[in-house]
């Protein structure tokens, strides 16, 4: 940023200075903002939007510049980022009053579009008092709160570059845009039940059955009723429903959803209390103004019913976001299923059309209305670990917002992102602008959205791609498609690699370091899946320090979806003959068809591809002790062992199995006879679970110290979606910093594969700034 006007400046001669503000500067009550600092100080001149930032001409003596100039660094609104403050002398025009001039629109776009934010205490207040004309509207907005990304269609943010254009306001809601004094001055999406948008809910068929006033009570009767409604909410289709154990049998029937958890939206702070744990800070990010889900452990004896979250000791817990949703949550039910609504594998269902083709058959009503939704956005969801926040999703109430950097990227750079928890990130400058969260990329229909939203991006922030960054794989389509854009160099980035430069760049560090990168599938160098894996190196290259010993995956995919297979493949490794035996007791019964192909493909080595997964470790392990065999949705197996443990467990000392370090590689076959020893004598699962917890964390923290003994390295970067476990990431945590560790992790990115584009993005510009050749033909060398 800037330096702010000096004291050298102080005095009483008038002069007028040119200031180009930029960062997340539009749609967050900038101008309003300075257009009452201009009056405090006595400034004259004018404020504008651009499509690059916001644009001041402030002309008055040089004390009362100076003091403008500080009131601009040191106290802006709320919700406003300045990222930096380009100045220059003007020449004084003379100017007698400070006016908000009208919008412009230049060549050199690069303007941040704010995120969405949840609805502000003032506009829930006009909303609930029935004196006021916003009464009951759940489309109350101001210029602190409501909808931004989701309705933006380019730059600069002005009302007829969103959705909002088709709402002319009437009379009273134009007089509170253009009244300084009022907090809807310049709020774009202002809107009144006379003249905004509206409500309106429609059958399975798409027919009317209800608008108007009484849409809410519909609503409620039908709920009550068991009925599931499609909610058209900020960024796309929710399923909302009672919490009923028979109506949520019935959604997941419907949706084909068995396992996955629901997420559930309460009516405030104090609800949530009923039903789960909630510290201080996660109190403070469910009612932020991202309100994102947060990830929080039950109460003991919760009422409500297990098939919510099966297998699971966490709820998925969210506050109310926006006036449409407080109003829902008003009436007879302190808390609601809602939960996306997009089919499994596609993306979130944003077009009312769509919602009605799609949806039908699971939905019994659609509470729809007219805002059109411009960019889909799906809920954030997060866990706080430690008094941090863990991003497991970065989407609404995040995006677009940049994530800083400690470099400064002369060119634009794409990272294009990983095939699952797809997410792209565009790198210019000292800032990483990643997309909302959006998921697979296996499908034609996904391609699209990808491709929908990269390009609103490029043309908002007016970017020529200089280098584009993608997954090795060499069956990724998002690869494929990374490769057809029109770029100047194209790189290809090792999965774990990019997960490692994602953690670096995120926490500034420049140099070299260690990283842990443990997930559930990644390409090697080496053609074989990796997932276990400690590395050294920096932006431009690395060196696999230790892996995990490679193991069988039987049947390739099938041994991902099946944990008890890969429970099989390791015990056979790591006992041989008696290992089939001791799976035939445990898995033949439930497997019969299945079990003696298996068992065929570990011995012939048949459609069983290497790998050094910590995720197939974790299904392992999850299928032996009984916890899950299936994986119903990703992680499954991994998570529900990993929430056996309770934040108290952290506490306690370490008891790890048995493993062996020898020639790179961690070898974990020793634990398995004393796992099984711990099951047969009857110790709980829980002390199990522990133990192999404790397991991987000194494993972890040996190969740790190995590495540094051989590099020097004392930095360890922690990424990978398997450190989403709490456990896991604070005992690793607390361990290295005990050996003197400087220990990077993620918190404004997921270190899942969601966070990947930063670590792509970063790399490719390095690779560019040092000249390192392009090949768009790199995937087909491995």
């Amino acid at each position: 940023m800037a330096t702010v006007v000096g004291s050298a400046m102080a005095g009483k001669k008038k002069i007028c200075l040119e200031l180009k503000v930029k960062g997340i500067v539009q749609g967050v009550g900038f101008r309003p903002f300075v257009y009452h600092l201009a009056l405090k100080h006595h400034i004259k001149g004018w404020v504008r939007n651009e499509s690059d930032g916001v644009l001041l001409v402030i002309e008055g003596t040089a004390d009362n510049i100076d003091a403008f100039y500080q009131g601009l660094v040191q106290d802006p609104p709320p919700l406003a980022r300045i990222h930096s403050i380009g100045q220059r002398t003007a020449a004084v025009h003379g100017y007698n009053q400070f006016t908000i001039d009208f919008s412009r629109t230049s060549a050199g776009k690069g303007a941040a579009v704010p995120p969405d934010i949840a609805a502000c205490s003032r506009c829930l207040g006009d909303m609930m008092n029935p004196q006021d004309r916003h009464y009951g509207y759940p489309f109350t907005n101001c210029t602190n709160c409501g909808p931004r990304f989701t309705i933006t269609e380019t730059v600069p943010y002005d009302r007829a570059n969103t959705s909002m254009k088709l709402f002319p306001p009437c009379e009273a809601c134009a007089y509170e845009y253009h009244d300084p004094a009022d907090r809807r001055f310049h709020a774009q999406p202002v809107a009144c039940p006379l003249c905004g948008p509206q409500v309106q809910i429609l059958d399975h068929g798409g027919r009317p059955v209800s608008s108007g006033d009484g849409w809410l009570r519909f609503f409620w009767d039908q709920i009550g009723a068991g009925k599931i409604f499609a909610v058209k909410s900020l960024g796309g289709y929710h399923l909302a429903c009672s919490t009923a154990e028979a109506v949520i049998a019935e959604l997941r029937q419907r949706k084909n959803r068995p396992g996955k958890p629901l997420a559930l939206m309460c009516r405030d702070l104090e609800t949530v209390s009923k039903y789960c744990e909630v510290t201080e800070t996660e109190a403070d990010w469910l009612a932020s103004p991202a309100a994102p889900v947060i990830l929080l452990p039950a109460m003991e004896g919760c009422p409500l019913p297990a098939n919510i979250n099966p297998g699971l000791s966490t709820l998925g817990l969210m506050l109310p976001c926006t006036p449409l949703h407080h109003l829902i949550m008003q009436g007879p039910f302190d808390v609601l299923i809602l939960t996306s609504a997009n089919l499994s594998g596609l993306p979130m269902i944003k077009d009312d059309e769509e919602a009605l083709a799609s949806l039908k058959g699971i939905a019994d009503f659609f509470l729809t209305h007219n805002r059109g939704i411009i960019q889909r956005c799906d809920d954030s969801v997060a866990r706080v670990v430690g008094n941090r926040i863990q991003l497991h999703r970065r989407s609404r109430g995040f995006t677009p917002a940049p994530v800083e950097i400690d470099f400064n990227s002369e060119a634009a750079v794409l990272g294009a992102g990983a095939e699952m928890k797809n997410t792209f990130c565009l790198l210019k400058g000292s800032q990483a602008f990643l997309s909302q969260h959006l998921g697979e990329m296996d499908t034609v229909e996904a391609e699209m959205a990808y491709l929908d939203s990269l390009n609103r991006f490029l043309r908002s922030f007016n970017f020529k791609i200089s280098a584009v960054a993608y997954d090795m794989h060499p069956h990724y389509r998002i690869s494929s498609l990374a490769r057809e854009l029109p770029a100047g160099k194209y790189y290809g980035i090792y999965h774990h690699h990019a997960h490692f430069l994602s953690c670096l760049a995120e926490n500034g560090h420049n140099g070299k370091a260690i990283g842990v990168i443990l997930d559930g599938t990644g390409y090697g160098t080496d053609g074989a899946v990796w997932g276990f894996e400690v590395i050294s190196g920096d932006y431009l290259d690395f060196t696999r320090e230790f892996f995990q010993r490679y193991t069988l995956l039987p049947g390739g995919d099938a041994a991902v979806k099946w944990p008890w297979r890969m429970a099989l493949s390791y015990l056979r490794q790591a006992m041989g003959m008696e290992g089939l035996t001791l799976g035939r007791e445990l898995f033949e019964r439930q497997f019969e068809e299945e079990f003696p192909i298996v068992s065929r493909q570990l011995e012939t080595g048949l459609q069983s591809a290497p790998t050094s997964s910590c995720g197939r470790i974790f299904d392992a392990v999850s299928a032996i002790l009984g916890i899950c065999y299936r994986n119903t949705y990703e992680g499954q197996a991994a998570v529900e062992l990993s929430e056996m443990l309770s934040p108290r467990d952290v506490l306690l000392p370490p008891d790890p199995y048995p493993f062996v370090i020898k020639e790179k590689q961690i070898d974990f076959c020793p634990m398995f006879p004393e796992l099984l020893s711990d099951m047969k004598s009857g110790k709980n699962k829980v002390l199990a679970a522990r133990r192999f917890h404790d397991t991987v964390v000194k494993a972890v923290a040996a190969a740790v110290q190995m590495s540094a003994e051989e590099t020097g390295l004392r930095t360890v970067a922690l990424s990978g979606g398997t450190w989403l476990n709490p456990y896991l990431v604070q005992k690793t945590r607390d361990l290295l910093k005990e050996q003197k560790f400087q220990v990077l992790l993620h918190s404004n990115v997921p270190p899942n594969d969601g966070g990947l584009s930063l670590g792509q993005a970063a790399a490719a510009y390095w690779r560019w700034k040092k000249d390192v050749p392009g090949n768009p033909d790199e995937i087909e060398q491995h």
